[in-house]
């Protein structure tokens, strides 16, 4: 079966190669959106991107992007039903009911990561559920927007599921041949390979992060940012002794692994009792682009 044509694709009838190495595999010819729906886990959420007018509260990369998307389209609105420890089965059924009943013609969708977290996670099953969302959106004639995981190389303790993160990243990028989406390539972005850009939680991303992430997406559905500086590397700087090295991770397990496992076991959630930040569409946050 011949896959579906990107929605863009179908609307301008070409694509618009570009020689540079984008965030995805090709640059697409861009186009306005007007109805941005994101939904996802914390990393949608924008954990660790705190919100300095609201407790509590995150911007984050799908925040970032609506502000950048939102020059494009007058009357653009942007919402967000992301909630911090979601699992694909909950992203994938309620979360995307609840997008789709805002009618948008974007949807970014990012999951799975807290589902390969756990020890018995079957990838295969959570690639089909993906799948069935994407199916379920396009059947609408929104465009999707999806994104690898980060590469786990280096990081300790999650570096065990990189086979499993490789192999999902491989479904991510099969179901969007299939079905015409976009693919934020995480997998490819080296400057996330620098600790500067996480969070001491070592899951979440800074500000400096999510703010490179919302540029990424950006370039990924067609657009040109006007600064590029989101592949630049951080300038160098000396590596942590062995001893050091050693005090942090300790520190590291004692005051988030050891709570992130007790959740697990005790089956909770970070995310329990938390509401979606952004639940109707409305205006995109005023952020410097």
């Amino acid at each position: 079966m011949t896959p579906e044509a990107p929605a863009h694709q179908q609307r301008t009838g070409q694509e618009e190669p570009d020689a540079r190495q984008g965030a995805g595999s090709v640059r697409p010819a861009p186009r306005a959106w007007s109805r941005y729906v994101a939904i996802g886990d914390s990393f949608t959420e924008g954990m660790s991107d705190a919100d300095p007018d609201t407790e509590d509260s995150f911007i984050g990369w799908a925040d970032r992007l609506s502000a950048l998307l939102s020059v494009h389209a007058e009357g653009f609105s942007y919402a967000n039903l992301a909630i911090r420890g979601r699992k694909i089965g909950d992203i994938t059924t309620r979360q995307v009911e609840a997008a789709l009943a805002l009618e948008p013609d974007l949807v970014s969708m990012v999951g799975g990561g807290n589902d390969i977290l756990r020890p018995k996670a079957d990838v295969d099953a959570i690639a089909d559920q993906l799948e069935a969302a994407v199916t379920r959106i396009r059947s609408t004639g929104a465009d999707v927007l999806l994104a690898t995981p980060t590469d786990p190389v280096g990081a300790p303790v999650i570096e065990r599921t990189r086979p499993r993160v490789g192999v999902y990243v491989a479904h991510i990028w099969t179901i969007a041949e299939r079905h015409g989406c976009y693919v934020m390539n995480q997998w490819s972005f080296d400057f996330l390979r620098d600790w500067r850009m996480w969070a001491p939680d070592r899951i979440h991303m800074t500000e400096e992060g999510h703010r490179r992430v919302a540029l990424a997406a950006y370039e990924t559905l067609g657009h040109a940012p006007e600064t590029a500086d989101w592949r630049v590397p951080l300038p160098p700087q000396p590596k942590p002794g062995r001893i050091d090295a050693l005090r942090d991770n300790a520190a590291w397990a004692r005051e988030y692994a050891a709570p992130w496992v007790h959740r697990r076991l005790t089956g909770r959630s970070s995310g329990d009792h938390v509401e979606p930040k952004r639940p109707s569409l409305s205006p995109p946050p005023e952020l410097e682009r």
